[in-house]
Parts: C-alpha cells; sequence; structure tokens
C-alpha cells in the first residue's frame, strides 16, 4: 500500500489525486528501492545492448530520427546522437508552464519510463527522481508539440536538463542545470543508447496537463452545484426541480448525482417541497442545471480511465520486451485519449461557465430576479447613482465567451509534419492547454456569481425575506464569503474581491462536502 505521505515510483500507481498532491508538494515523491525493480529496469538496459550487439537496427539508436530513420548511425556516434536530438528540439516557445505543471510532468515521465520497457538505466531513473526530490524544475515552453511523436520538443528541456543544457528553475531562481548539479555534488548524465527519446518520445506533458486540468474540472463542477443551490434560494425558485424521483425517471447516474448535489445544498424543508412556489418552473439555466453539470459526472469515469491508463502506461517508442525478448516498433507515443478526454472535458466545463453566466444574467435583471434590486444594488437611498455587479455581468460575459471559443476539438487540427512521416497527429498538448485556459475563465465566472450570490441572499435577508436557518448547506458557503468580502453598497471596483475569490476556487477553499455522497 502507498505511505499516505510518499508516493513511490516503481511501487505505487499514479492516479490523478496523488499526482496533484506531489505536484503540489503535499507528497514526497521517490523511486522504489526494491531488488526486483532494480532487476526489471537493468533487464530491459542488458536486452538493448545485447540486442545492438547481435542485430543492431534498433530505431532511434542505429538510426537517425523520424523521417531520417533511414540515416544508418555507426556505433561511434551513437553517444552523440541522443545529445542532439535533445539540442535541435530546443525550439519551444511562448509562456513558460508553472512550477506544478513541470513536477507533473516530470513525475509521470519518470513514472512511465519505471514500467521497464524503456530500456533505461537504473541511473537515468534515479538522476530524474533527484531533480524531483530536490525541486529542480527545468523551464519548460509551452508551445511546440503536435502530440504525435508526443511531446518531443518540451521534453527536450527536461532531457537537456539532465545533461546540463538547459536553464531551470531552483530555490526560485534561474540557473543553469550544470551549475545546479555541480553544488548539489552531481555529474551531467551522459546518455546511454535511446535514453534521450525515451524520456521526449511519450506523452507525459499532455497527460501532466491533463491530469491537473481534470482534478480542477471535478472541482468546478461540484461547486457549480453549489452555486445553482445559492442561486435557487436568491431567486426564489422550485426546489422541487430537483427532486430524487424525479431524476429516477431518467436514470443518468451523473446527471442524478448533480441533482442531489443541489437538493442536499439546500434547506430540508425545501428538499421535499410538494407545494408550488410563486414561480412553477424556473428558467432552464436553475430548472436544467443537473442536465448540464450532471455531464461531467456521467463522463467522469471514462475521462479518468484514459488520464490514468496512459499515465501508468509504457508510451515511447521503441519499446523494449526484456521478458519477451522482443523490441516493438509501433506508436504508443500518440496522444488520442488525452486529447479526446480534453476535447470533451473543456465542452462540458465550458457549459457549466455558460450556465452560471446565465443564472447571474438573471441575478442581475429586475425582469427575472423576482423582487432583487436592479444589478444587485445595495444602496436604496441612492440607486439611480449606483450600479452594483452591472459591469461584473459584462466582464462575466465575455470570460463565457472566450471559454466558449476555446471548445474547438484540437483533434481535427492534425497538421502533417516532419516530411509527412508525422502525417496524422493528436494535438492532445494543445487540448490540454485549451482546457487549462477554459478550467481558468469558468473558475473566474464561478468567482463573480458567488460574489453575487451572497450579494443577493445578504439583500433577501436584510430586508427579512430569509432567514439564515432557510440557506441550508449554502450558509457554508455564504459564511466563507462574508470572511473576506463587505457586502456591496455604494460602487465601488471589485477586481481584487474577484481576485481573492478566484485564488480561494482555485485554492479549493469553499468546503463543498460531496465526496461521500452518491445517487
Amino acid at each position: 500500500m502507498m505511505n499516505l505521505n510518499t508516493l513511490e515510483i516503481g511501487r505505487d500507481c499514479l492516479t490523478i489525486e496523488n499526482l496533484a498532491s506531489a505536484a503540489k508538494k503535499q507528497l514526497k515523491v521517490t523511486l522504489c528501492q526494491s531488488v526486483e525493480f532494480k532487476e526489471k529496469i537493468k533487464a530491459g538496459a542488458d536486452f538493448l545492448d545485447e540486442t545492438l550487439g547481435k542485430h543492431g537496427g534498433v530505431y532511434g539508436v542505429t538510426t537517425g530520427y523520424g523521417d531520417s530513420c533511414a540515416e544508418q548511425v555507426s556505433s561511434e556516434h551513437y553517444s552523440e546522437l541522443p545529445v542532439n536530438l535533445t539540442r535541435f528540439h530546443g525550439c519551444g516557445m511562448g509562456d513558460y508552464f508553472d512550477a506544478q505543471t513541470v513536477r507533473a510532468l516530470m513525475i509521470v515521465r519518470l513514472n512511465t519510463l519505471a514500467q521497464g520497457y524503456s530500456g533505461v538505466s537504473m541511473e537515468l531513473l534515479e538522476l530524474m527522481a533527484f531533480f524531483i526530490e530536490n525541486d529542480i524544475l527545468p523551464l519548460v515552453p509551452q508551445e511546440g508539440s503536435v502530440g504525435a511523436s508526443g511531446d518531443l520538443t518540451p521534453l527536450s528541456y527536461f532531457a537537456g536538463a539532465l545533461i546540463g543544457e538547459r536553464q531551470v528553475m531552483y530555490k526560485e531562481r534561474e540557473r543553469s542545470s550544470a551549475d545546479v548539479l555541480t553544488e548539489l555534488g552531481k555529474q551531467a548524465y551522459k546518455f546511454r543508447p535511446k535514453e534521450a527519446i525515451a524520456i521526449m518520445n511519450g506523452t507525459a506533458v499532455m497527460n501532466a496537463v491533463a491530469a491537473l486540468a481534470f482534478h480542477d474540472a471535478e472541482y468546478l463542477a461540484n461547486l457549480a452545484c453549489r452555486i445553482t443551490a445559492m442561486n435557487s434560494i436568491a431567486l426564489k425558485g422550485n426546489a422541487y426541480h430537483f427532486n430524487q424521483r424525479f431524476f429516477e425517471l431518467k436514470p443518468h447516474l451523473g446527471q442524478a448525482l448533480a441533482a442531489e448535489k443541489i437538493r442536499k445544498s439546500l434547506p430540508v424543508e425545501r428538499q421535499g417541497l410538494q407545494t408550488a412556489p410563486a414561480r412553477i418552473q424556473d428558467n432552464y439555466s436553475i430548472r436544467c442545471a443537473p442536465h448540464v453539470i450532471g455531464l461531467f459526472f456521467d463522463m467522469s469515469d471514462t475521462l479518468r480511465n484514459f488520464i490514468e491508463t496512459e499515465m501508468n502506461s509504457a508510451n515511447d517508442n521503441p519499446l523494449i520486451d526484456s521478458e519477451r525478448r522482443s523490441v516493438y516498433h509501433g506508436g504508443h507515443f500518440y496522444g488520442g485519449h488525452i486529447c479526446f478526454a480534453m476535447d470533451s472535458l473543456k465542452n462540458i466545463i465550458a457549459n457549466l461557465a455558460d450556465l452560471i453566466d446565465r443564472q447571474l444574467a438573471m441575478l442581475v435583471d429586475v425582469k427575472y430576479n423576482r423582487g432583487l434590486p436592479a444589478n444587485l444594488t445595495g444602496n436604496k437611498n441612492n440607486i439611480s447613482c449606483n450600479h452594483g455587479f452591472k459591469a461584473v455581468q459584462i466582464a462575466v460575459s465575455a470570460w463565457t465567451a472566450e471559454a466558449l471559443k476555446n471548445t474547438m476539438p484540437m483533434s481535427v487540427f492534425s497538421r502533417s509534419t516532419e516530411c509527412h512521416n508525422q502525417d496524422k497527429v493528436s494535438m492532445g498538448t494543445i487540448a490540454a492547454r485549451d482546457c487549462v485556459r477554459v478550467n481558468k475563465l469558468t473558475a473566474q465566472v464561478m468567482a463573480a456569481s458567488l460574489l453575487a450570490s451572497f450579494q443577493a441572499i445578504d439583500l433577501r435577508l436584510k430586508n427579512g425575506e430569509l432567514k439564515h436557518d432557510d440557506l441550508g448547506k449554502t450558509k457554508e458557503t455564504f459564511d466563507e464569503i462574508s470572511a473576506f468580502f463587505r457586502p456591496l453598497e455604494d460602487d465601488r471596483p471589485l477586481e481584487a474581491d474577484l481576485r481573492k475569490t478566484l485564488s480561494l476556487i482555485e485554492e479549493k477553499h469553499f468546503r463543498l462536502h460531496f465526496k461521500n455522497e452518491s445517487c
């Protein structure tokens, strides 16, 4: 069993949750040191050496790369070839990945090589683990991968750092990896045959980004349930829209689970409400919220399976199978499953942004907000000069539009590259980065909605239409917001409040108590 405080690569299975914890430095990452594990890794490296000695003909060791695989490399250049691979792929652009993502991609790559089918040495794995344990973080540009033949360009920055040829962040300073290695008493690594391509020719970057994106998306789906409950209360909605029996009649399990999460956030007396409220049917953004949010819960297991299977697989090329005495040349570097997962997930999450955007639009509009002041203005004595959440609603519309724009599926934008050797590629890395952006924009929408929902409920509390006992579990969220947000009376800039709320969402600060509930 996994030590609760340690993730042991080579023994423990990677999950989305333990990877996210390790990326946040909440778990210590170590490399398995058992005799069995070391023997497995050594057997792969030894079999590769034996194959080279007897037969040759191993792609990326005795040949050039990609379309250059017809070019034969003489044995005296075997050690030069992998170094050149790291160098000519040093052409990434765009922003650098943040520290959490770099930690995650290093852990994922170490784990895939630790499967024992890459022909690498224990010494390489130990140095990779050393980088992780000492938080030596290569500067990895986000742009430049088509997602097959794996994440070659971004992973070249990890491979290059191991041989002392790239920049890293160490103790919050940008430094040469060679200098950091010297300072820590380590020599720059010298690649054995195939080791550079083993690091670079795989899906670790898109896989790591996807895992972290899924982890954040799961929280956003749960938060959407809580926000919907708050807005149902603020809008004097019909709680019976979330009735358990009603969702048994269209039994999509995730949809029913979303309805349950919303229902159980409402006060107990509203959960079983039989009498009709003032308006018997709420607008779709409230009434159909389980149908929108529930798609995440219905797809969750499938998307999780794609991501976790990928991160616990051997996915470079070629694969070295010492047990079957075989070398497999193929395409396991192809990121199609990750691309599909991310194209699907960003669609689901952007729809959450659209849903919450529509709910907020009702809160500020006197035609729909059932007696709340225009734009949730808090100053009753000077309502003509105060505009409350008017501009916030406009900003939310902008963020939502941008999130929806990013839902275009990346898989259909495959581009033929590298002299038509890579003539069909996954685009999984871009899809994963898109999903991160959609998550961010959706979190911004939810940050604004949390403040608006709080303002609406606070107004109803102050005019006596609600009591705190009428809030059910949403009172927890209301109280968490009240700890830092001053109700809006006279107009004031809300950027600082929005950024604070966004930060709390990204830290998963708001307690939702949904983990043990099931439909």
